[in-house]
């Protein structure tokens, strides 16, 4: 089952209505609270907290109209499993948790993601992102409704450990991590050639917003780019392009940055498998797709030792910077390029292993085997010994 907004895309996959997917029409009361979120955001991708809570209103409609569709079938046992996919966010309560439960039917949540602090020193870059409902985000731990919920799940799948370590301690025994984020190996499919010879080529793949960092990364790789031992492509666009443009200017190293724009997913492949490093300093990203994409390519990423990125890469893959004010980031991730530079022979082992890890363990169809694993273990001997039947 998925929102009537969503029943366009779901067609365009090559779903079928009414047998691989239900569209519930909940647009009564989701189509308002849209509206006002859009307004009380103060921008366009800006304020995702205040979108999250304003959605986290009319979640509950949705589910009361899930289950006057499907309860009494849920009741009867035709489903072995209910798994909440979405919303992500672990604050929106889920008001038929206790219900399917009390069925003796499984309950599923997750993967659970969002939440990650903005760290100490960004508060600038906090307003800037409208993102005034996150000082009091930990409100909703209040709601009884969602301590139900936790109550009731069988299986809470978290989309980072940020995100896990939220969960109470009482409900820690039936929390798995799963990242929400994996690649497509038929659409990720070139090799970075991962050619030594100077300069390294470098890519920033991003929104151009402060919390990506690409201002930092600017400042971070200038003395690299002026001597010509590194260049700088930065896909992407945004409210900061006008600005890093300047700042490339000012910096005397415009000669060793190109701006893309915004471009098609195959295009940014492309970008992307002729580099050795992706350079991505975000600090407040919650899944870190590109990273899973660079990876899949065989490019080294450079990343932040913080939330989403910081989960998916080891000293084995890539190279862990680590977070603080900004001045220190910006240190921190020179160090590193230089370290990079001085020895740059360690690059195609990592890449290997990048590649590898991200093959083995960060496709979807790798991801999919692992939820099915937990279906099994939590659905019981009826859904084992048969095809399982799981309502999403």
């Amino acid at each position: 089952m998925t929102q009537w907004r969503n029943r366009d895309a779901f067609l365009r996959a090559g779903l079928r209505e009414g047998t691989d997917f239900i569209a519930i029409d909940s647009e009564a009361v989701a189509a308002p609270m849209y509206r006002l979120a859009e307004v009380l955001r103060m921008g366009q991708g800006k304020g995702w907290t205040m979108v999250t809570a304003i959605a986290a209103l009319s979640y509950p409609y949705f589910e009361r109209l899930v289950w006057k569709r499907f309860g009494d079938a849920i009741r009867r046992g035709d489903y072995d499993i209910v798994h909440r996919i979405t919303p992500l966010s672990p604050t929106t309560a889920s008001p038929i948790a206790a219900k399917v439960a009390a069925a003796g039917v499984p309950f599923v949540l997750g993967p659970l993601n969002g939440g990650v602090p903005w760290p100490r020193g960004f508060d600038a870059e906090r307003r800037r992102e409208r993102e005034w409902l996150s000082y009091v985000r930990g409100i909703y731990r209040l709601n009884p409704t969602h301590r139900h919920m936790m109550a009731a799940a069988s299986l809470i799948i978290a989309g980072s450990r940020h995100t896990a370590s939220e969960i109470p301690e009482r409900f820690q025994g039936k929390v798995a991590w799963l990242p929400e984020n994996a690649i497509d190996p038929a659409r990720f499919n070139l090799v970075a050639a991962q050619q030594l010879a100077l300069p390294l080529r470098a890519r920033f793949v991003g929104r151009l917003v402060p919390y990506k960092g690409p201002q930092m990364l600017l400042d971070a790789m200038a003395a690299f780019l002026r001597d010509g031992r590194m260049v700088l492509d930065v896909v992407g666009d945004g409210p900061l392009e006008a600005d890093l443009r300047e700042q490339a200017d000012r910096l005397g190293i415009a000669h060793a940055v190109t701006f893309h724009g915004q471009l098609p997913h195959d295009a940014v492949q492309t970008v992307l498998a002729r580099a050795n490093l992706l350079t991505f300093p975000s600090i407040r990203e919650f899944g870190g797709g590109v990273v899973l994409e660079a990876m899949a390519l065989g490019v080294v990423p450079v990343v932040e030792d913080y939330a989403g990125p910081g989960e998916l890469v080891s000293d084995e893959t890539g190279f862990l910077v680590p977070v603080g004010p900004r001045d220190r980031i910006v240190a921190s991730l020179q160090a590193c390029l230089q370290q990079i530079l001085a020895d740059p022979a360690v690059l195609p082992a990592k890449a290997r292993a990048a590649r590898r890890i991200a093959l083995q363990d960060f496709t979807w169809d790798a991801k999919a085997a692992r939820i099915l694993s937990m279906y099994r273990d939590i659905a019981g001997p009826g859904g084992q010994s048969c095809g399982m039947r799981a309502t999403l």
